[in-house]
């Protein structure tokens, strides 16, 4: 399923796409590829991050101060570094959320895979993963790289999302509709 004509609309998805390119160029896209779950785990664990990727009173050169240390701190590799520069000095960090994921999808788009973001009221073990990958990849006939997130506000059961499909099995939504039936 190529989308990359839709990705490149988004200014997000360019830089993605200028990533994903120099990365399978250079045979780097496994080691890219991590290093990007590296930072999105850091801006999703770090509030100090997140600020200084949304923040518009940072400097250009204070940005570029603290991506180079952060991806340093982080042990990023080359292309991925430098990747994060080109967004701080382009005044562009704004951007890192929404190009992670759109690197992610042409990565997985390559390796012929579909990618599913599931969310949990709590974490999945292994054995709950790899079932869940069975599962998805029976049903669409690819491989399935998951996006684990964990929302405590479901109460139980899956959210799964794969492109536009969304099953929502969440303990919170049946709850929600038993109590709209029971009030018409």
């Amino acid at each position: 399923m190529e989308h990359s004509g839709g990705i490149q609309a988004s200014l997000s998805g360019r830089y993605a796409m200028a990533l994903f390119q120099l990365a399978r160029d250079a045979n780097q896209l496994d080691a890219v590829s991590q290093s990007l779950a590296v930072v999105k785990s850091a801006l999703a664990e770090s509030e100090d991050l997140r600020l200084l990727t949304a923040s518009p009173v940072v400097t250009r050169e204070q940005a570029i101060k603290a991506i180079a240390g952060t991806a340093q701190a982080l042990k990023l590799d080359p292309l991925t570094t430098k990747f994060l520069g080109v967004l701080a000095s382009n005044r562009r960090l704004g951007q890192l959320g929404p190009s992670i994921r759109a690197f992610a999808s042409l990565a997985a788009d390559h390796r012929g895979e579909i990618t599913a973001e599931v969310t949990s009221a709590m974490p999945l073990d292994q054995d709950q993963v790899d079932a869940l990958k069975a599962k998805l990849k029976a049903e669409f006939s690819r491989d399935v790289a998951l996006e684990l997130a964990v929302d405590p506000e479901i109460l139980g059961g899956l959210v799964v999302k794969v492109g536009s499909r969304q099953v929502d099995g969440s303990i919170r939504t049946k709850l929600n509709t038993l109590a709209n039936v029971m009030k018409g």
